[in-house]
């Protein structure tokens, strides 16, 4: 298991322990904010740490040679925060709006120079002219910065004593400030463009616990771009980098503390 996962689940077991005795080792207690469901709006905000990484399709002819993958990703993990608006449906369902600012660095690695095999050019394909790969060619250093929208629908149980477990899901629109798909530069000057404008689906699930003050949600939430965030690399360069993929898409897993 991933350090940083493992980190993060011991730490999460020990603050759930340490809440749940805290909230439940007195039998006969007051409920906490009783009322504060009942609100027809409410608001906070929540503080995260992310695991980013692609989703990646290869392209059966760039993208791989017999059975070896010329294109690999790497994780990265990272941190980011957010607000929240509920609004209360019924005493089971709400429906939240999360925008929220996210960071990460993932990094692309493309092993593609076996490519040079198909650069006389193919019934389908044009020919080009090879370039050697130094390291700096197959390495793509991609750092993200993300307005993460979602909105959730939310599903939670009763209250039991001062604590209440929910599932959510949703949609998310999705801004990458760092996409570079405008430039005209492209992987032969060390540029590597994606979408700026993305659409995913989320699911989450977590336990709200009720105090004195305010309500803190721990949460796992996971999300998931839709469509293809490939831009493509110029006509005229060769097929050592996006064309050896046919589709990139984020995924992201999220470890969310929330206060309202």
């Amino acid at each position: 298991m991933n350090k940083f996962l493992l980190r993060a689940l011991v730490l999460a077991s020990v603050n759930v322990a340490v809440l749940a005795n805290a909230q439940f080792r007195t039998r006969n207690r007051m409920d906490k904010l009783e009322d504060f469901d009942e609100q027809k709006f409410s608001w906070g905000f929540y503080l995260n740490g992310n695991k980013l990484d692609y989703r990646i399709v290869l392209n059966p002819r760039y993208g791989m040679n017999n059975n070896q993958n010329l294109v690999t990703s790497k994780e990265s993990y990272s941190f980011g925060a957010g607000l929240i608006a509920k609004w209360r449906l019924n005493d089971f369902l709400d429906l939240r709006l999360e925008p929220g600012l996210q960071f990460g660095q993932r990094q692309l690695t493309f092993n593609t120079q076996s490519n040079d095999q198909y650069a006389a050019g193919t019934l389908t394909n044009d020919p080009f002219i090879p370039i050697p790969l130094t390291e700096r060619d197959k390495v793509r250093e991609i750092k993200t910065t993300l307005v993460d929208v979602p909105v959730l629908l939310e599903f939670h149980g009763n209250r039991w004593y001062n604590s209440r477990p929910y599932i959510a899901a949703g949609v998310n629109y999705i801004v990458n400030l760092q996409s570079n798909s405008d430039s005209t530069d492209d992987n032969m000057q060390q540029v590597f463009r994606s979408t700026t404008h993305n659409f995913a689906w989320s699911a989450e699930m977590g336990i709200q616990f009720y105090f004195n003050k305010f309500k803190l949600t721990p949460a796992i939430r996971g999300t998931f771009i839709m469509n293809n965030e490939i831009v493509a690399d110029n006509a005229t360069t060769p097929p050592y980098w996006t064309s050896a993929m046919s589709t990139l898409q984020t995924r992201a897993v999220f470890f969310v503390l929330k206060f309202e």
